[in-house]
């Protein structure tokens, strides 16, 4: 009997190797998602895609500012959330932040560092709006109240927490830029503009409380998922994608790129909203719901080009 002219075991994977490549993999996606660098990321893609939309270059200080403002507020977020033991956390961020807080403590003060020569960039309407975003984010976490002998902050307010994040979100996002360059926008396109993005930011928050949800129960924080119920916040996200496809229909005057690109985007969200639930892991909700800002402008840019080699 002849014998194989290719050896077998060359064929096989070999096991240690796909256990290292998967290894090395989680260690980058840690490190990228765990530090709030891929936030960040996700607010220079969302400044950059109302850049696109406005057909005007993106100015690099405000998507610098953005940058580091972001992963400064969330970063600060999580110190001011440190548990009294990390490192027996369910939640393998958690551990992973406190494991590596050295790291984390100089990345986030050269990103506070680095805010202020970017500021000066700025024009002062862009930099008032900026400033009180960032004086609302931080005093989110803070318990600046006292009722009843018990201190609480904006987080324990019923439902602020989706309105808070969406609206800085929306804001720093849409408004900053559309300030920048200087362009005559119309008031009513910027509200619809700034509109649209604060429902795609509060539809891709919901799930985020969600997985919370019992954390926040124990913590008495009123999010929308702890007064709605699991099921129905999961119906609020849809129906907040709804009115944003409906804003979309509405105010869109001819079917092209840029419409199917965030439409498709819109409904592959919608999608991954429907299949996000408690048990999904970490790795779901900040790189895959998370990555739907990065995704749209991808999208849209995607489609244009598509688009532009067809006319061609």
């Amino acid at each position: 009997m002849l014998k194989p002219l290719v050896n077998n075991s060359l064929q096989m994977p070999d096991p240690e190797q796909s256990s290292y490549l998967k290894t090395n993999i989680r260690h980058i996606l840690d490190f990228l998602l765990f530090s709030n660098i891929f936030i960040a990321l996700c607010a220079v893609a969302q400044a950059s895609l109302t850049y696109h939309l406005l057909r005007a270059t993106c100015d690099k200080y405000v998507l610098g500012l953005l940058f580091c403002s972001t992963l400064s507020l969330y970063n600060f977020s999580m110190f001011l959330s440190k548990p009294k033991h990390p490192e027996k956390s369910k939640f393998r961020r958690v551990r992973w932040i406190f494991a590596n807080y050295r790291f984390m403590t100089t990345i986030t003060l050269i990103a506070v560092i680095s805010i202020i020569p970017l500021a000066f960039f700025l024009s002062p309407a862009s930099q008032v709006l900026m400033f009180f975003l960032g004086v609302i984010a931080v005093a989110y976490n803070l318990p600046l109240f006292t009722m009843n002998d018990k201190k609480f902050g904006l987080r324990n307010i019923p439902g602020l927490k989706l309105f808070l994040i969406a609206l800085i979100w929306s804001l720093s996002c849409v408004l900053v830029p559309i300030i920048e360059t200087g362009m005559p926008v119309r008031t009513s396109d910027t509200i619809v503009l700034i509109a649209k993005r604060f429902l795609f930011i509060a539809a891709i928050t919901v799930p985020f409380d969600i997985r919370d949800l019992y954390q926040d129960k124990s913590y008495d924080l009123k999010t929308i998922p702890v007064m709605l119920g699991e099921k129905k916040a999961y119906l609020f996200c849809q129906f907040l994608l709804l009115i944003y496809i409906s804003l979309l229909l509405l105010f869109t005057k001819t079917v092209d790129a840029d419409f199917i690109g965030i439409s498709l985007t819109i409904i592959l969200t919608g999608w991954l909203i429907f299949k996000s639930n408690i048990k999904k892991n970490e790795y779901y909700y900040f790189l895959y719901l998370d990555g739907t800002m990065i995704l749209q402008l991808v999208a849209v840019v995607l489609s244009n080009y598509l688009l532009n080699l067809y006319s061609a």
